[in-house]
């Protein structure tokens, strides 16, 4: 069947975009750094690259419908090889800042980016209701199984340098063309997706809100918005940059560690899936991403490099449980034909967060510690985990109010 077909063609598509970005975000600061940037050049060239990111989710959400969903996700997948070839081939602090930005180049280590908005309004289109959270759990997969690769591909420089010898600026080179054949690849399976995955309607352009939908929406893009400015305090970049700086350790093992970090993401999406047909989605959200946060807080206080991976870990396979169910959730409490628009607010508002953090991070670890950012981004967390409990609590989505909860 076709959605079957677009489905997976989605996940593939996505997994490349985020091999993509785990590769970036364990390789933007140590390449910059290498190129002489320090931590506050280094945050503003995050924040850029996450600025970018807001910018092309905008330009989905304004104009996804009427270029085409699967054009534009071609698109956003051209951009992105773009922004690889920049970095392979300039060292010009202007040329690469600029292709951080232009080029969406994810110092966060993970994809949320426009082609998330637009996957995020197909793939509830392909499924029934009571399958959604779950197609949503194994689409998130595929992304973190990405992220994981990204993470191992990241110590291609340094396998370059002592294997074969490589000059480190030669071998880092090595690593951008890479990273921009993988976007292009994704390019090419996004223009393989059906006519199917457009709007059901042709006058569709530009995706409303009722006022219900909108004061629903509002409330979780402002919420997710905090919870995104601190993700924004701990993108791979600047928390790869910290290992270096505290534990003196580089590409060799920060991409093991970060791969061995979203391992532990997409498997904790299905037992996300699993856990909100017994509790509910919010419930879900809620009392997995509270302890995450705090398990992070106590990393920059592990005495050696062993407890802080250990502790690094244990968080992460619990952090991402909320992602599967967000995007379920926010696609459910409203109407099919607001799904762009719920996705996009939601993921704009959460990008326009993430590119505000990293420079103030780049900042706080220069003039206050280098832990800083370690602790101020668990506390915005921890902060909207209270909020989104109290304001959505009592909000299920349809399929939880026509139905009881598995016990």
């Amino acid at each position: 069947m076709r959605p079957e077909r677009d489905r997976t063609l989605l996940c593939f598509a996505a997994g490349l975009r985020a091999t993509a970005a785990g590769l970036s975000g364990v390789l933007l600061a140590l390449h910059l750094a290498q190129l002489g940037f320090g931590p506050g050049r280094i945050g503003v060239a995050v924040s850029l690259g996450l600025g970018g990111i807001a910018a092309g989710s905008f330009w989905a959400l304004r104009w996804a419908e009427r270029v085409g969903r699967r054009r534009t996700l071609v698109v956003v997948g051209l951009l992105l090889a773009a922004g690889g070839v920049a970095f392979a081939l300039s060292t010009r602090p202007f040329v690469l800042l600029a292709a951080a930005c232009f080029g969406m180049v994810n110092g966060m280590g993970r994809d949320r980016g426009p082609g998330l908005t637009v996957d995020q309004t197909i793939l509830p289109q392909t499924v029934a209701a009571a399958r959604r959270t779950w197609s949503f759990a194994w689409y998130n997969a595929f992304v973190d199984a990405g992220h994981a690769l990204g993470g191992l591909l990241a110590g291609l420089p340094a396998w370059l340098r002592s294997a074969a010898g490589m000059e480190p600026l030669a071998a880092a080179r090595s690593a951008w063309a890479l990273y921009a054949a993988i976007c292009f690849a994704s390019a090419l399976l996004a223009w393989m997706l059906s006519p199917q995955v457009e709007p059901a309607t042709a006058t569709a352009v530009r995706p409303q809100l009722s006022p219900a939908s909108r004061r629903i929406v509002g409330r979780f893009a402002a919420l997710s918005a905090l919870d995104s400015l601190g993700g924004g305090f701990l993108t791979s970049a600047l928390v790869g940059y910290w290992f270096f700086r505290r534990f003196g350790v580089d590409e060799s093992l920060l991409g093991p560690l970060f791969a061995a970090a979203r391992i532990a993401n997409g498997l904790s999406h299905f037992g996300a899936a699993w856990l909100a047909k017994r509790i509910g989605l919010v419930r879900t959200m809620v009392w997995t991403h509270l302890p995450s946060s705090l398990l992070l807080a106590t990393v920059p206080w592990a005495p050696d490099l062993t407890t802080a991976i250990v502790l690094f870990l244990i968080r992460e396979s619990l952090v991402e449980m909320d992602v599967p169910t967000r995007q379920s959730y926010i696609v459910a409490v409203v109407a099919p034909e607001e799904r762009l628009a719920a996705a996009g607010i939601t993921n704009l508002t959460r990008s326009v967060a993430w590119s505000v953090a990293p420079a103030c991070a780049g900042v706080l670890m220069r003039v206050l510690s280098l832990g800083a950012p370690l602790l101020i981004g668990p506390g915005l967390k921890i902060t909207y985990d209270v909020l989104l409990w109290r304001a959505f609590r009592h909000l299920p989505p349809p399929e939880e109010r026509a139905a009881p909860l598995q016990t």
